[in-house]
């Protein structure tokens, strides 16, 4: 029978288990880069670098990708850490990826309310959602056995982990409000070439608004002072579980040990199989096999001669002009 002393009784201790949730993993951060914003249920999903959800600003390791419109010739960077992030885990090196912007599920008119939020739930692929859900699950498990043997310390570190979640979501929802995007311009269509470090490429086809949506402006609003203390008070939470957590049974530090790891071993398989980025009211897909050029000239090249300008790539370093003390002429 499951009992707090069903396993202490054969001298195995590990009050030190709650340590695990201070783990830097970034499968947390990366869950809500890739969704964009946080839900409701990532609240019962408890895995090491929970407290290190806030630091998703720096999820795509300080790179602003230059970018040239290749239907506009203008050239700027890619600000959206997110975005930077999906397209460098879609990226391969000496390999031009093609991906489209599409409109989320949730703005199809056509479909029913239901068939909405059904595509809209299961727009990151099936398996990748059956993964995310086995973890509100698993937790809710847990909780269950820790009252059958009526572990109340290991209840509270559950739910102190719990409310930190509960403010990190809060934050991450009230951050990540679309903001400004710049001037709609319906019925224009957009052509991107983003240049990565390391040599990858990305071509990023979509509508102008929303290719601007899941490129412009902020991502993540800045923290206002109140956020700052919550988030400070949600980090502490973590760590006054964990020490909480030496006064838990055995049986529950071995539950609580189990939850952190297995919830983490699910959101990283999780992340791995989603197959789009979500930002906003848009989805983010790679289209087609990524095509490998032996020089990024030739790359550059077959790009001019599809968009039938080379101002973009003058600017962006990539060709160099027939006449170089002759004007770049924007037509």
């Amino acid at each position: 029978m499951l009992t707090k002393s069903s396993i202490s009784q054969r001298h195995i201790l590990l009050q030190a288990a709650g340590l695990f949730a201070l783990a830097d993993l970034p499968t947390v951060a990366a869950r809500t880069a890739v969704t964009g914003t946080a839900s409701i249920l990532d609240i019962l999903i408890l895995a090491p670098g929970m407290h290190r959800q806030q630091a998703v600003d720096d999820i795509n390791h300080g790179e602003f990708p230059m970018t040239g419109a290749m239907t506009t010739g203008y050239v700027f960077r890619v600000e959206n850490p997110a975005t930077v992030s999906y397209l460098q885990d879609i990226g391969r090196t000496g390999h031009l990826v093609t991906a489209k912007v599409l409109p989320h599920p949730s703005r199809n008119e056509e479909l029913s309310r239901i068939n909405r939020h059904l595509h809209s739930f299961f727009v990151a692929g099936v398996p990748a959602t059956l993964f995310y859900i086995v973890g509100p699950v698993l937790t809710g498990v847990v909780v269950a056995l820790m009252g059958v043997i009526r572990d109340f310390w290991g209840l509270g570190v559950l739910g102190l982990f719990m409310l930190s979640r509960l403010i990190n979501v809060v934050i991450i929802k009230r951050r990540s409000l679309k903001g400004w995007k710049g001037m709609l311009e319906p019925g224009k269509d957009g052509d991107l070439l983003i240049l990565l470090s390391q040599d990858r490429w990305i071509r990023l086809q979509g509508s102008v608004d929303d290719l601007k949506t899941v490129t412009a402006g902020q991502w993540l609003r800045d923290r206002t002072l109140v956020e700052g203390f919550a988030i400070s008070f949600a980090t502490l939470l973590v760590y006054a579980a964990v020490i909480l957590s030496f006064n838990a049974s055995t049986v529950g530090s071995l539950m609580i040990a189990c939850l952190l790891l297995c919830s983490s071993a699910l959101l990283g398989l999780c992340n791995s199989l989603t197959s789009c980025l979500q930002m906003f009211d848009c989805i983010v897909r790679v289209e087609g096999e990524p095509r490998r050029y032996e020089r990024r000239v030739h790359m550059a090249t077959q790009m001019i001669q599809e968009s039938k300008r080379n101002d973009w790539a003058i600017s962006m370093g990539l060709v160099v002009p027939e006449n170089p003390l002759a004007p770049v002429i924007v037509t």
